[in-house]
């Protein structure tokens, strides 16, 4: 009897065991939850400074958003809340683990490094030594995500779900 009631005891562990593996997510890593957690400040200022816009027109610089949206501020409060949905909507698919937001996290990294270029470049060539940090520090915040985006335990976490 004690064999038999050791026996039902092990298998309903079993049990359990394939069940929370089958349907409970893989745990996410670390610096995935801190990338979305970055595009999600970056959200939330995007959609501060776009509904102010709207609000009141003329009350902040549109310059404001410049280290986001570079030179795409110049198309209006609508420009930043659009990029501000997109980049929630990236958040929340990190947060799911999300195959094709970890893809578009890693371009839209990508994509910024390549539009901070003539920024870093502009301060290098007039020596301005707070742009050249806060453009290098953009640049390797940027290819740190992407980088990290790409590593294949990561990829393997996105895979699995």
């Amino acid at each position: 009897m004690k064999g038999l009631l050791q026996a039902r005891i092990e298998l309903d562990l079993a049990d359990c065991r394939f069940l929370l593996s089958r349907f409970m997510p893989m745990q996410r890593p670390v610096g995935v939850t801190a990338i979305a957690i970055i595009f999600f400040l970056s959200a939330a200022y995007l959609a501060g400074l776009g509904a102010a816009m709207l609000i009141a027109p003329g009350m902040l610089s549109m310059r404001l958003g410049a280290p986001l949206l570079f030179d795409l501020v110049l198309a209006g409060p609508y420009m930043f809340l659009l990029f501000a949905a997109v980049g929630a909507l990236i958040g929340w698919g990190l947060l799911l683990l999300n195959n094709l937001a970890r893809r578009a996290a890693a371009i839209v990294a990508a994509l910024g490094v390549v539009m901070l270029v003539p920024s870093v470049s502009g301060s290098v060539i007039t020596l301005s030594v707070p742009g050249l940090v806060w453009g290098g520090l953009g640049v390797i915040v940027r290819v740190i995500i992407a980088w990290y985006l790409w590593q294949r335990p990561v990829a393997d976490a996105f895979e699995k779900i």
